[in-house]
């Protein structure tokens, strides 16, 4: 019985044991802060998700263990109200102390990876600081060599640490919303070599798959770059759909002076009014002169759009692949969400006039085919 007692005693330890290793723990000190709260917040996608909230001790002393699984690294941040005070990337079993103040400045041990994403913050927050320094003494040309400068820092950064989660981070650093540091085509290839490397270490992590997805988009794009670069700079992106009989109509076989590129949904009634009200009375008076419509249904139910072109009797051309806005066509001509959406493409050329509606319309078609 007491060899039994022992080995039961032996088993809860061990198994205490193996639960507080799938933890991680923070140690902090939060300097000159007693009886301060700190929130503790966990990275999910673009945003935050509150994991808990710490009160610290007299002397500024917080603790706080998160189960980790293994292979699943979280970033993990905290905060004084509003001030980021630590941004952490917890390993399982990791042990790691931090010290911060309360305007945001820390140290942190014990962990290699959070040591590095501390390294990488600050030197975009320095970097940050240059760049508003020169666009406040509105000089160009530093704004330039920073940005070139810093941008090949990173390069270089991601390069030698293709295996660190801290690369992460610096891959979707922006210097506003609209700029972000690798802006380029080409650093489709970046992300896809971080994600290949933490892919091999990491299979199961949610920042990995992510990481997965926005290469697969960024490689899309790239190509379509380079699609777009090898077109004679008098084309047009060239779309072959098919038609309701299935068969292939390709956008560069229209042999017309005027070609309105139009994208639409039959399952809007507004968009059905308008085919009937506006673009069948102008195709009829423009068509013999050099006018055709190459309308480009974004339904996912090619049921109804074949129906409509069937009820409507629409004479000019009309192509359907039924995946909504997910076809490489919506994709080529950056067609998102909103329709109906028009180009015109003139002699061959993609022209930059917008056509909004039956006025504008009528207006290019009386200049253009005389």
């Amino acid at each position: 019985m007491k060899i039994f007692r022992h080995l039961l005693t032996a088993s809860v330890i061990l198994a205490v044991a193996t639960s507080c290793s799938d933890n991680a723990l923070i140690k902090g000190v939060l300097t000159d802060a007693p009886q301060t709260a700190v929130v503790v917040k966990q990275l999910s996608g673009s945003s935050f998700n509150v994991l808990d909230t710490l009160m610290t001790d007299d002397e500024g002393a917080y603790s706080y263990k998160m189960p980790i699984a293994k292979g699943q690294p979280e970033f993990v941040y905290l905060f004084r109200g509003d001030t980021r005070i630590a941004s952490l990337i917890l390993l399982k079993g990791d042990r790691v102390r931090v010290v911060s103040d309360t305007l945001g400045k820390y140290s942190v041990e014990g962990s290699e990876e959070s040591v590095k994403l501390q390294e990488v913050e600050n030197e975009f927050s320095a970097f940050l600081g240059r760049m508003n320094a020169a666009a406040a003494a509105g000089d160009n040309a530093a704004l330039s060599k920073e940005y070139v400068d810093y941008y090949r820092s990173r390069v270089a950064y991601v390069i030698s640490n293709p295996a660190s989660l801290s690369s992460i981070p610096v891959l979707y650093q922006k210097i506003n919303e609209n700029f972000p540091v690798f802006s380029q085509s080409t650093d489709a290839l970046h992300f896809q070599s971080v994600h290949d490397a933490l892919a091999e270490i990491y299979p199961d992590s949610k920042y990995v798959a992510a990481l997965a997805d926005e290469a697969k988009r960024r490689k899309n794009l790239m190509a379509l770059d380079m699609q777009i670069k090898d077109i004679e700079p008098t084309g047009f992106l060239n779309i072959e759909l098919p038609s309701t009989d299935g068969s292939k109509v390709s956008l560069a076989d229209v042999d017309s002076k005027v070609i309105l590129l139009y994208f639409w949904t039959a399952s809007d009634a507004t968009q059905k009014m308008f085919n009937q009200d506006v673009l069948i009375p102008v195709y009829n008076e423009f068509h013999g002169k050099g006018f055709e419509i190459f309308s480009v249904s974004l339904d996912v139910d090619k049921g109804v759009w074949a129906s409509a072109v069937k009820s409507q009797a629409l004479p000019w051309i009309n192509v359907c692949d039924g995946l909504g806005f997910d076809s490489p066509a919506a994709a080529s001509y950056n067609v998102r969400g909103l329709l109906p959406v028009a180009y015109v493409i003139i002699d061959g050329v993609l022209s930059d006039k917008t056509i909004q509606g039956e006025k504008e319309l009528r207006t290019l078609l009386s200049s253009t085919l005389k």
